[in-house]
C-alpha cells in the first residue's frame, strides 16, 4: 500500500464527514447507548458516541463505509471524547484504552475492505484525537483566572492512553483535532512523541486548529500564524483548520497557512454557520463551490467536512477536487526566506 505521503503528492485526498451528524440518524435512545453490556450502568450514558463502537458497532463501520463510497480517502476513528479526562462525564475512565481500540479497529476493518476492492485508492484511517472538555491555558472560573481545570501533566498522560490504544487498534495516522486551546495540543504533541519514541516507529500526524469566531483567533487568543509556529517544532503530515466556521469564512485563514508552512494543508470546515435551531443548512452543493475555491488557489492538500456535513456533502467535495492539482509544499528554504 502506497503511504499517505506519496499519495498526497499526487492528488488532493479527501477526509470523512461528520460521524455525529450521521449518528444522530439513527436516533439512538439511552437503551441504544447502553446495549446489553452496560444496561445497568448507574449514570445517563445517552449522548456518549464514543461508547457506540461497543454497543452499536456496525453503525460506526456503516458510517465508515458510507464516507468511503462517497469517495473518502481518510475516515475518522469514532474517538473524539475517547480520553479519561471527557469519559470523566459518563464515569468510564477505565474503558479508555478499549473504546479507542475497537473504533480503531472497526475503522480500520472498513478500510481494509475498500482499498481491497480499489487497490489503486489506499483508504487510511485517522485516530481522532479530541482537544478534551479541559483547558489548560485558560481559568474556567471567571473570579480566579490564575485556577485552571487541568494540567499539561493530565493531558498528557489522558493523550498517551489514547494514543496507544488507537495505535495498537491500527489506524495509520493520528489527528490532533479542533484544537481551541494550544497547549493541550502540545499535550497531545508531546503525548506522541514520547509513544513514538518508546515503540521506535513513526507515524503521520495531521493537526487542526479551530477558529472560534470572526476575530480569526483560537479560543485561547491564537491567530493563525501564531497558531502554526507554536506547532511548528513537531514533525507533521499537515496542518489546517476544521469545525466553527463555515468553507468561505476559513479562506483568509488557509491562506496565512499556505504561504507560511512547508507542510500539507487541511480544511474540514462546518456545513455552514449553525442557524436558531443548532442544524447545519448548507447543501453539498454550496459547500462543494466554496471547497472548490480552495483547490483553484492551490490552498489545500486535504479537505473534509465537520459539523453537519453528511457522505453527500463528501461526495459533492470528491467530485469537485479531482479536477484540481493538490497544492505544491514549499520547500523549507522558501519557507524561512
Amino acid at each position: 500500500m502506497k503511504n499517505i505521503q506519496d499519495v498526497l503528492k499526487e492528488r488532493i485526498l479527501v477526509l470523512d464527514g461528520a460521524m455525529g451528524t450521521m449518528l444522530q440518524r439513527h436516533k439512538f435512545t439511552e437503551e441504544d447507548f447502553r446495549g446489553e453490556r452496560f444496561k445497568d450502568w448507574e449514570h445517563p450514558l445517552q449522548g456518549n458516541n464514543d461508547l457506540l463502537s461497543l454497543t452499536q458497532p456496525e453503525a460506526i463501520a456503516e458510517v465508515h463505509r458510507l464516507y468511503f463510497a462517497a469517495g473518502a480517502d481518510i475516515v475518522e476513528t469514532n474517538t473524539f471524547s475517547g480520553t479519561t479526562i471527557a469519559m470523566a462525564d459518563y464515569h468510564m475512565e477505565d474503558l479508555v484504552y478499549e473504546l479507542n481500540y475497537e473504533s480503531a479497529r472497526i475503522a480500520k476493518a472498513v478500510a481494509d475492505e475498500f482499498t481491497a476492492k480499489e487497490p489503486n485508492k489506499p483508504r487510511f484511517v485517522a485516530g481522532s484525537i479530541g482537544p478534551t472538555n479541559k483547558t489548560a491555558s485558560m481559568s474556567p472560573d471567571v473570579n480566579d483566572p490564575g485556577f485552571r481545570g487541568v494540567s499539561f501533566e493530565e493531558l498528557r498522560q489522558a493523550y498517551k492512553q489514547q494514543v496507544e490504544a488507537l495505535l495498537d487498534g491500527g489506524v495509520d495516522i493520528l489527528l490532533v483535532e479542533t484544537i481551541f486551546d494550544t497547549l493541550n495540543a502540545k499535550a497531545a504533541l508531546f503525548a506522541i512523541e514520547e509513544v513514538k519514541e518508546e515503540r521506535n516507529i513513526d507515524v503521520p500526524i495531521m493537526v487542526s486548529g479551530t477558529i472560534t469566531d470572526a476575530s480569526g483567533r483560537t479560543l485561547s487568543g491564537q491567530t493563525a500564524e501564531a497558531f502554526l509556529i507554536s506547532i511548528s517544532h513537531i514533525p507533521i503530515l499537515s496542518v489546517g483548520f476544521n469545525c466553527a466556521l463555515g468553507a468561505s469564512q476559513l479562506v483568509p485563514h488557509l491562506e496565512v497557512l499556505s504561504s507560511k508552512t512547508e507542510h500539507a494543508v487541511s480544511a474540514h470546515p462546518n456545513a455552514g454557520l449553525p442557524n436558531a435551531f443548532g442544524e447545519y443548512d448548507e447543501t453539498p452543493e454550496e459547500m462543494a463551490a466554496q471547497i472548490m475555491e480552495y483547490a483553484e488557489k492551490g490552498l489545500v492538500n486535504i479537505v473534509g467536512g465537520c459539523c453537519g456535513t453528511t457522505p453527500e456533502h463528501i461526495k459533492a467535495m470528491a467530485d469537485v477536487v479531482k479536477d484540481y492539482s493538490p497544492r505544491i509544499l514549499n520547500t523549507l528554504e522558501a519557507y524561512n526566506q
